[in-house]
């Protein structure tokens, strides 16, 4: 099996190299640009450290996705898209080097300028920048772009949109941004989002589009062929304008891309087996250690590759809607983490072999510290003490249980903060106040037979307290509509996290997302001190404050009990052909390359 560990230079990422240094200003048009103190690279940079240069083109990487599809528009909330189409078949103004917490270099811009407080951003185009039809990218197709976006294309768009003044044309390849409020991190949203034809959409309905239109953009890949539910197919085009492109050396390798759908993981596993599959992503640790010793690996065809990082553990686990009844209570959400038995959970699912998710920016320097808040951590969220549950300044940890399978000391915790809240037992049935019986939807997506297990597991528990839930198994389709509306009591919830936390927070957790359809705080929260200590991270000028915000934060959010965590994923375990490689070098996100095949190549023995 291939272990591959940061080289030495990496111990600034594992003080995260936050580098909020002094603020850069610029005076003229840059390479690139970092949130905090200056790009890590050269203007005359050869390529990403993390990329191979002299890669050589070809192959074919083949992987599987559980679920379905019916649209290959990612850029909006109606229907279900293969995720990867948002990564591999569109590019932006600028890249993002996944060696540095957030720093972007010119892809399609050849520049980037700011006022001296970030106040605006100029972009200039290359001027080889084309679609993949081999007409030029305009500032037209800039403005419309971001204009369309930013109104009718998904939310995720919308909240930078609507910080923007004014968009300008300030040349023939160039255009400004500039901004009506305070926020460093704008100019590098601004530089992220993906450029789209605008001649392709005249006459067309963008927000409605769906799976008969076929993208046109300026990525190395386009959609060759595809099957509605049953495969995509991604070929590399031979004609590509940015292969020369200092930011792309060593980036788009493979000929082709190709994802394949099944109806579950067991299925795609065993076509994994069969060959019909290349290269496979595995998040189960058990299952690595006792299930991939088939004829491939034995042979060596397929080998085993182990990819650290060093990003944030975000959370992954079960959400609770607070915009249910059952889960407006904390008490209520309290019980339900110390019902889940996650040390049993863990041993039955993984051997023990995973650490849980003890904090959303866990494994990480940004996460919550053991005990009472102090310092700046405190003073920060001082102001709002009597809206803070009770453990985000005293100090706060998850239940742990005994790791038997009855859990019967924190199931007899559960049973207290349930009587807490007004809630008795009668005739063996947890009721409610009202004397109707307490139960609630778990809302899961069809495939996951992990996910189906633990809750297996979880509801075990629960029976124990009197509580019977009722679960709900539904396809890709109907699960993206239910979660995009709310409609769920409890479901699973994946939400990543990185070392440069900034606008994207407020979309998780923000006030706003509580009532608009299609917001990823699934859990409906509104906390003002989350908001503020966002507001502080967006405008943070020293690393302390930075940190001391994420930290607090991070309590906010840990504390409000609104996600049952599960395991973390701190390594990405990848199985692979053999002739798939992948650099030596690895980034601090070296996750990212576990998830996409930007800087794989294919290289026979």
């Amino acid at each position: 099996m291939r272990s591959v560990y940061f080289l030495n230079h990496r111990v600034r990422a594992a003080s995260l190299a936050l580098a909020l240094g002094a603020q850069a200003v610029f005076a003229e048009p840059q390479h690139g640009i970092a949130m905090y103190g200056e790009p890590e690279l050269p203007p005359d940079f050869v390529s990403l450290p993390y990329a191979n240069p002299d890669a050589p083109k070809g192959g074919t990487t083949v992987s599987g996705e559980v679920g379905s599809f019916d649209s290959l528009n990612p850029h909006i909330p109606k229907g279900t898209v293969p995720w990867q189409l948002g990564f591999l078949a569109y590019e932006s103004l600028m890249g993002r080097n996944w060696d540095e917490p957030f720093t972007l270099y010119g892809l399609l811009a050849e520049s980037i300028e700011v006022g001296p407080d970030r106040e605006w951003a100029e972009f200039t185009l290359r001027p080889e920048a084309e679609f993949s039809d081999g007409t030029p990218v305009t500032v037209e197709d800039v403005m419309w772009s971001y204009e369309t976006l930013g109104t009718i294309g998904h939310p995720r768009y919308h909240g930078a949109w609507a910080k923007v003044a004014s968009m300008e044309k300030t040349g023939p390849r160039s255009i400004r941004f500039t901004f009506d409020e305070k926020d460093r991190e704008l100019a590098l949203l601004i530089g992220m989002r993906p450029i789209l034809k605008k001649a392709q959409w005249e006459g067309k309905d963008f927000a409605a589009s769906g799976i008969d239109e076929v993208p046109i953009s300026t990525a190395p890949y386009v959609i060759d062929s595809y099957e509605a539910g049953r495969f995509v197919s991604l070929k590399r085009n031979p004609d590509y304008w940015g292969k020369d492109v200092p930011y792309m050396r060593g980036q788009a390798n493979m000929d082709e891309i190709r994802m394949e759908f099944y109806g579950d993981g067991t299925a795609m596993f065993e076509a994994f087996k069969a060959g019909s599959l290349n290269i496979s992503r595995e998040t189960n640790a058990e299952k690595w250690e006792t299930q991939y010793d088939f004829p491939a690996i034995t042979s060596g065809a397929v080998v085993k590759s182990v990819i650290p990082h060093e990003r944030p553990s975000g959370i992954t686990g079960f959400v609770m809607n607070t915009r249910k009844e059952a889960f407006k209570d904390w008490r209520v959400r309290d019980a339900m983490l110390h019902a889940f038995n996650f040390e049993y959970i863990n041993e039955t699912m993984t051997g023990s072999k995973q650490p849980r998710i003890t904090s959303y920016f866990s494994n990480s320097v940004l996460g919550m510290q053991d005990g009472a808040a102090e310092g700046q951590v405190r003073d920060m969220l001082a102001p709002f003490a009597d809206d803070l549950l009770p453990g985000a300044l005293d100090g706060y940890a998850l239940p742990v249980s005994d790791g038997t399978e009855r859990n019967r000391g924190n199931i007899r915790k559960a049973i207290a903060l349930m009587e807490d809240a007004g809630y008795t037992i009668e005739n063996g049935m947890m009721t409610r106040p009202n004397g109707t019986p307490f139960s609630f939807e778990i809302v899961l997506k069809q495939g996951s037979a992990e996910n189906e297990a633990i809750i297996d597991l979880f509801t075990q528990s629960l029976e124990r307290m009197g509580i019977a839930p009722k679960i709900t198994t539904i396809d890709s389709a109907q699960y993206t509509e239910r979660t995009n509306s709310y409609d769920f009591d409890m479901t699973y919830y994946r939400r990543g996290l990185s070392l440069s936390p900034g606008n994207e927070q407020m979309l998780y957790w923000g006030c706003d997302g509580v009532e608009n359809p299609g917001s990823r705080n699934l859990m409906g929260m509104c906390s003002p001190a989350a908001e503020a200590m966002i507001d502080t991270l967006l405008n943070a000028t020293s690393r302390d404050d930075f940190v001391a915000a994420a930290r607090a934060l991070d309590r906010v959010l840990t504390t409000g009990r609104y996600v049952i965590p599960i395991y973390q994923w701190n390594i990405s375990r990848i199985a692979h052909a053999k002739e798939l490689k992948f650099p030596e070098t690895l980034p601090i996100y070296g996750d990212w390359i576990g998830w996409q095949p930007d800087v794989w190549w294919w290289e026979e023995e």
